[in-house]
């Protein structure tokens, strides 16, 4: 684990997976900075938290290299683009000539503006304010998952990211999905991986869909590039299945959800290794 005070880095430095895990937002760390320039009690930026799918990463980790973010997503969303700035919260908004994202619309830009359905912020925030939380936040955590990524490929000739969420029940359990898996449709991984994925939840006898309502974000966008044998894989696990009937804590569910999580970075990793080992 490295010292860096804004995510932590678990695995070996000289990779020994192709696989790299990603936990953007489960983080719990809410700087004073923060809590000066709320209106709302911080508890109610939890509605903004992967809460505690840390825990199943942690969990489920092996071999892989894992970074997991330690800044709270209503600081800075390491999902977003450094431009997907909100004019009606930031001065250093500027427009692009182009409509703005449904993502900025309903406040959740590159600094939310809003959560469980409340404006969180007394007052805009500055230009310099929001430049430093990139420079500090976010920019090194993309620049930690490019070296890995990079070092995977260059060991393996083939990496993949898998970029570890977790999202609120979308529907009935007998009759939603429980797994989420996106990949931009088709455009950040290739379709014989998500096939993988979804044959682990089947064997788990687990509900699953892809890219609806989640196909991925800027981190798949930015990091995926399967014409070069890098790919990159959201995975929203449904918070049911891993937290207790508050959804505020790890439940019941938590060693089952571990599990399922391992088997699928395993389903990966085979998937690829006729690959990796060529490579070799």
């Amino acid at each position: 684990m490295n010292d860096a005070a804004t995510f932590e880095r678990h695995g070996p430095i000289a990779p020994i997976s192709p696989i790299v895990l990603s936990v953007p937002h489960a983080g719990r760390d809410y700087p004073l900075a923060l809590r000066a320039a709320l209106r709302v009690p911080v508890e109610s930026l939890r509605a903004l938290e992967d809460r505690h799918v840390d825990a199943v990463a942690r969990g489920a980790h092996g071999q892989e290299t894992l970074l997991i973010a330690r800044r709270a997503r209503a600081w800075i969303d390491l999902n977003r683009a450094e431009d997907e700035r909100d004019p009606q919260l930031d001065d250093g908004a500027r427009s692009s000539g182009r409509p703005l994202s449904a993502k900025l619309r309903s406040g959740l830009g590159l600094v939310p503006r809003r959560a469980a359905n409340a404006d969180i912020w007394r007052r805009r925030l500055s230009d310099a304010e929001v430049r430093a939380r990139i420079a500090g936040d976010h920019r090194p955590y993309h620049a930690a998952l490019h070296d890995a990524l990079a070092a995977a490929h260059a060991r393996f000739g083939v990496a993949v990211l898998i970029d570890v969420h977790s999202m609120p029940p979308i529907g009935a359990i007998d009759e939603a999905p429980r797994i989420v898996f996106g990949d931009r449709y088709g455009k950040s991984a290739a379709p014989h991986l998500i096939a993988r994925l979804q044959g682990v939840t089947h064997a788990h006898g687990t509900t699953s869909a892809v890219n609806t309502p989640y196909p991925g974000g800027h981190i798949l966008q930015r990091h995926g590039d399967p014409r070069r044998g890098i790919h990159a894989v959201q995975i929203e696990i449904d918070r049911t299945l891993y937290l207790d009937g508050q959804l505020d804590q790890p439940g019941p569910g938590a060693d089952r959800t571990v599990a399922l999580l391992r088997d699928m970075i395993a389903a990966i990793s085979d998937a690829v290794a006729p690959h990796a080992i060529a490579a070799e």
